[in-house]
């Protein structure tokens, strides 16, 4: 049984979440407005300030801790948002930003061009640095993610790109003579 699911989830003052017919939740707090359709057999209740979901029927538990933790993101989303940090390490890589594009130079013949969308923004703090901020979890993730895949990180140099918290395992190159 979830332990995760069991457990109430705080609203903040300025976060209204409606739960309509289905459990088709809307969340809306001060930076933004988020939809999701959620399982129906999950039944969400508004108690005291906080949102309590129960399970009916133990077909449903493996989905229970999965529709708590979803509908958690979405209340966090909305009153402080998400953000992940890439850093970019190689000779002549770089990325920059100009009105809503990014644009990275990772040592291809072209330069590699990501547009910003609704409730997703990119920061350039320096040339080396891209920080993906948005209130939308699952979406910062995996806009993080794809810009990461254009050039990861290799074992021998560390060129590529990289999430601030990772370390690479570094190879040794060759023995020489």
């Amino acid at each position: 049984m979830s332990r995760i699911g069991r457990e109430p989830i705080a609203i903040p003052e300025k976060v209204k979440v409606s739960v309509e017919s289905g459990n088709f939740v809307t969340v809306t707090g001060p930076l933004g407005k988020l939809n999701k359709q959620l399982n129906g057999n999950i039944k969400i209740e508004e108690k005291e300030g906080k949102l309590v979901l129960t399970c009916p029927d133990v077909e449903f538990k493996p989905l229970y801790g999965l529709t708590r933790t979803l509908l958690n993101n979405m209340v966090v989303g909305v009153s402080t948002g998400y953000q992940k940090k890439l850093e970019i390490n190689g000779v002549g890589y770089r990325a920059a930003k100009s009105g809503k594009t990014l644009t990275l130079d990772l040592g291809y013949s072209h330069n590699i061009l990501f547009e910003e969308e609704d409730g997703l923004t990119f920061d350039v703090p320096n040339a080396n640095t891209v920080v993906v901020k948005g209130i939308d979890k699952e979406r910062v993730g995996q806009v993080a993610a794809e810009i990461r895949s254009k050039r990861p990180p290799e074992p021998y140099l560390g060129k590529g790109v990289k999430y601030d918290f990772e370390t690479i395992r570094r190879k040794a190159g060759k023995a020489g003579k």
